[in-house]
């Protein structure tokens, strides 16, 4: 049986995670390491700046380090290296640096960097998301479509996140975004829940996002994976630095096709799938997807020893 690590994206940050990983030095080391390159204590910001870490270019290096911090404690600790890696939009990135892709400092300086970006490209109050729950795709899709229609050609929302069956969220305009929730709810949808975000990743808001984003990662140096990633636009596993660049600023644009991931990873033989890092967001996702695979997280200390001690004798 083959095993995979996924990596949470935005949403599974929380003030004081991995403090109960305080004990083992490689955890704070590895922040140090991290904050050495961006010039600022994030291990302090994440124990004690809540307002920081919920701003879209704090929360993605913190929660990429996170990752990285217990990937290394896992290899440290005796833990096999999986055969597939796989992120959620930001966490991409972190199943890059665990590939050896990135060093961590250019990493966290890259989603660093893809954070402010995003940020700065949707003035406040312009973009929206929402979950759109118990609702068939391409009703929500089709509810995309007719808020769009009729209305202002600027204006614009599409599918974000296809997270698990029957949980997508959308994203756009804030405009479209509301006449899309009202849609989806006249096709059937159990609900559709607006999203507290800042910004509206994954749609055509993030365009004036990717030619920077671009330019910054050729200032970095990078190497091929020595673990295959699936990776979010396509599905697909590369192995040329270009076709990853060329995807992760791709994945700016378009959606997050979590759901293909997973059962991508299942059809390759992973019947083990690790989540690594703060969290359970993507566990609850994937046993929606689904419910053959055994699933682990490594965010507290008592479930990774459980699942390092379970995982090392088999």
């Amino acid at each position: 049986m083959k095993t995979a690590f996924i990596f949470p994206g935005q949403g599974s940050q929380k003030l004081g995670m991995l403090a109960d990983f305080s004990a083992y030095p490689l955890i704070q080391k590895t922040f140090d390491e991290a904050s050495a390159a961006l010039g600022y204590d994030l291990w302090q910001l994440t124990q004690h700046d809540e307002a920081k870490l919920n701003q879209t270019e704090f929360t993605q290096p913190a929660l990429l380090t996170a990752s990285v911090a217990l990937w290394r404690l896992w290899l440290d600790q005796g833990g096999k290296k999986p055969d597939y890696l796989a992120g959620h939009s930001l966490g991409e990135y972190s199943a890059l640096v665990c590939a050896g892709t990135l060093s961590l400092a250019d990493g966290v300086k890259l989603v660093a960097k893809r954070g402010a970006l995003m940020q700065q490209a949707v003035k406040p109050g312009e973009g929206a998301m929402a979950a759109i729950l118990g609702l068939d795709d391409q009703k929500v899709l089709d509810a995309c479509k007719a808020a769009m229609q009729n209305e202002s050609a600027h204006e614009s929302v599409s599918i974000a996140n296809f997270n698990s069956l029957g949980q997508v969220v959308i994203a756009g305009h804030k405009a479209a975004v509301d006449r899309a929730i009202e849609a989806c709810k006249q096709a059937g949808a159990k609900r559709a829940i607006p999203l507290a975000v800042s910004v509206p990743s994954h749609c055509a808001l993030m365009q004036p996002t990717v030619a920077a984003l671009a330019e910054f990662m050729h200032t970095l140096s990078w190497s091929l994976p020595t673990i295959p990633i699936v990776h979010n636009v396509d599905v697909a596993i590369h192995q040329d630095i270009a076709a990853i660049q060329n995807v992760l600023t791709h994945q700016l644009t378009q959606s997050v096709r979590w759901v293909e991931t997973v059962q991508r990873l299942y059809q390759m033989g992973c019947g083990r799938i690790i989540e690594c890092g703060p969290g359970k967001v993507l566990t609850g996702l994937n046993k929606r997807i689904i419910d053959s695979v055994s699933y682990y997280n490594l965010g507290e200390v008592a479930l990774f020893q459980s699942t390092l001690e379970e995982c090392k004798h088999v």
